[in-house]
């Protein structure tokens, strides 16, 4: 039979590398699309690309059962290790279907962000798409930003980040990313997985190396992260 939803899929897939243009790196981190009713979170998250690191320490909590909200402090430390507090961030995370309602589950994130030194400013959304077929997970995320500022030029930009994961145990699921903007083609393997506190409490982490892609891409991009969950 045919399968409009799965063709949907792929061809979103295959076809957002093509079109996704940012200037920054967006090495990152790949969302899924689902908010948990009454959570809380302490995170902090980590990326270094040959020499030149950011880093975010938030706080969230979801609002109701579609809505989460969480705030952050973007620091960098530069290769001259001069570590500075950079931007702050607000971030709301909408959970548009239940889990497994449909064939696909589909979120939308929004950001906005403020440079600390000068007026300048980030609005981006990402759409959330995420697949699941038995073990494997399927996620990805397409962005589009537009930056504003005193100091830097108006434009629009996009960013396109994937992820495929296998659900070998809720301690330790090997994946695969790949993100791409207009300086940046970069893949690897990433880990994570979750741990177990108490009931209601856990910690989520995430660790992986992607290599560039192009001529452009930093050669080596780390990126971690660590959520207390309650």
């Amino acid at each position: 039979m045919f399968n409009f939803q799965r063709l949907s899929f792929l061809f979103f897939i295959v076809t957002l590398p093509a079109l996704s243009h940012a200037d920054g790196n967006p090495v990152d981190k790949v969302y899924a699309p689902y908010v948990q009713p009454l959570e809380r979170e302490i995170e902090w998250r980590m990326t270094d690309s040959d020499g030149q690191q950011f880093q975010r320490l938030g706080v969230g909590k979801s609002l109701t059962d579609r809505l989460f909200i969480e705030g952050y402090l973007i620091g960098e430390d530069n290769q001259n290790n001069d570590f500075r507090l950079q931007a702050y961030e607000i971030e709301a995370l909408w959970q548009l279907t239940e889990q497994g309602e449909y064939g696909i589950d589909w979120g939308l994130i929004t950001e906005l962000e403020r440079q600390r030194d000068d007026n300048n400013w980030e609005a981006a959304a990402g759409l959330i798409a995420l697949k699941e077929w038995g073990r494997w997970v399927a996620t990805s995320n397409f962005w589009l930003k537009y930056e504003w500022g005193e100091s830097q030029e108006s434009e629009f930009e996009t960013a396109l980040s994937l992820q495929t994961r296998y659900r070998l145990s809720r301690y330790f699921e090997p994946a695969v990313e790949f993100y791409a903007g207009e300086d940046t083609r970069a893949l690897g393997p990433v880990f994570l997985g979750d741990i177990s506190l108490s009931p209601g409490k856990k910690l989520h982490w995430e660790i992986g190396v992607l290599t560039g892609l192009s001529a452009k891409t930093a050669d080596t991009n780390w990126r971690a992260l660590l959520e207390y969950e309650f």
